[in-house]
């Protein structure tokens, strides 16, 4: 009989250790992004040309422009606003504006506003 119940228990046995356990797939991380970037990398002649129409477009007059320096400079009653265009090591360009003895404290953010409206930001 030894024989026979080994042969039942492991008979018994059998389908349990047949049976497969599994484990749900771990969840699926969805990254979004802080900050929207634009699509299209900006170039040089175009961030240059933007940021002396933005200076045109608050009414400064442009007194000097120099395409291979980078440099655009203007005048607004007794106040002087340059604009610095460079490429960056990266591949993209940097754009600041500066203004000395302006009357108006808003006049480099609008003139900022305009610049970004021009390049489609």
């Amino acid at each position: 009989m030894r024989p026979a119940a080994r042969l039942l228990a492991w008979a018994a046995a059998l389908p349990l250790a047949a049976c497969t356990y599994y484990k749900p797939p771990p969840p699926t991380v969805t990254t979004v992004p802080v900050t929207q970037t634009v699509t299209t990398p900006a170039n040089f002649e175009r961030s240059f040309s933007a940021a002396s129409g933005a200076m045109r477009d608050q009414g400064i007059s442009i007194t000097r422009e120099d395409a291979a320096g980078g440099v655009i400079v203007g005048t607004l009653d007794s106040g002087t606003v340059t604009a610095n265009v460079a490429r960056q090591a990266d591949g993209s360009v940097r754009v600041e504006f500066h203004a000395t003895a302006a009357r108006d404290p808003a006049l480099i953010e609008r003139i900022t506003r305009s610049y970004q409206s021009r390049m489609g930001r």
